[in-house]
């Protein structure tokens, strides 16, 4: 049989991998990502890839090398990954790729950032084919980016497009990662719930979490927040409001300096609000940009959840 490649996509919630032959996805697992340590995140991806090569008919001795974008500060180089605070244990150094390439007898492993994966996804087999200049927004956990500039992947020094730590609210809400006023504060899903919850705290009515216990989560995901909005619930609507609003301020300064063909807005929660959110997320950029008349295309994603295990397998090759 022709040797396989497999594709991790690692999310603060959830572990999505794909085999991929020949260019086409064989085998898929999906598995949600541990809140506890970064050994139990490391056992998890493992399982993720050799659940995909049991859904593919693929025994581990037909895989070839394996890809995996992950969130953080990535050293391709090495395949560790650092100041990832929505997975747990990855705020501090973790050997990704080492770590796994042991688990499959040594075989290699190519680490890079999650949306540097997935827009390299979409570029190559997705919603940005037709473009050469692309900026790729994921909207999940947290808020991610990744840049295409006539037809090549940007890395920079290791940290090139990571658009939800730029500051929309100077002095606003702290983000994760230590700083005030970022966008991930204001439109990464977790971030949302924190907001959520401390409003309840004060006193503000939401139904955000009787959804998350009555779909038997313990985190109040995109499809909670989906949920909520479908009900009509206030505070899920201001919420989603906010995050519209800061997405379209940080898009509008990106392409105000850049002047992208496209622009790709997925993710966890991009991809299950759909093409609607898209639609508001272009209006709110549409306010600030200097030249309206020639706004980029903003389009949803083609391949969905898969865009970040898929564009995984194509930065085995170097993208």
């Amino acid at each position: 049989m022709t040797q396989v490649v497999a594709g991790v996509d690692l999310g603060g919630t959830k572990i999505q991998a794909a085999v991929v032959q020949t260019g086409d996805v064989v085998g898929q697992a999906r598995h949600p990502t541990p809140s506890t340590s970064a050994a139990a995140v490391l056992a998890q991806i493992v399982d993720s890839i050799t659940g995909a090569l049991a859904d593919a008919g693929v025994p581990a001795t037909d895989l070839a090398a394996i890809g995996i974008g992950s969130p953080g500060s990535v050293d391709r180089a090495s395949g560790h990954v650092s100041r990832a605070p929505n997975v747990a244990g990855f705020v501090d150094d973790v050997a990704l790729g080492p770590t796994v390439s042991r688990a499959f007898d040594g075989i290699p492993v190519t680490v890079d950032n999650d949306v540097r994966a997935a827009i390299t996804g979409e570029f190559r087999r997705g919603a940005g084919r037709p473009y050469r200049d692309l900026l790729g927004v994921f909207v999940g956990t947290g808020v991610g980016g990744g840049i295409i500039v006539d037809g090549r992947l940007l890395h920079g020094r290791g940290n090139a497009g990571e658009i939800g730590h730029t500051v929309v609210r100077p002095g606003g809400r702290r983000c994760r990662c230590g700083r005030l006023g970022c966008l991930e504060a204001y439109a990464g899903r977790m971030s949302i719930e924190q907001i959520a919850r401390h409003r309840l705290a004060k006193g503000q009515k939401t139904k955000l979490f009787e959804i998350m216990q009555r779909k038997g989560r313990d985190r109040v995901t995109s499809s909670v927040i989906a949920d909520a909005l479908d009900a009509g619930d206030d505070m899920t609507i201001e919420l989603i409001d906010e995050a519209v609003d800061a997405l379209g301020l940080a898009l509008a300064n990106a392409q105000n300096l850049l002047e992208f063909e496209a622009v790709i807005v997925g993710g966890g929660l991009g991809d299950r609000l759909g093409e609607p959110f898209v639609r508001r997320v272009a209006k709110a950029m549409a306010r600030d940009l200097r030249c309206p008349g020639a706004p980029p295309a903003v389009l949803p994603t083609e391949l969905g959840d898969l865009s970040g295990a898929v564009g995984a397998t194509i930065l085995i090759d170097g993208g």
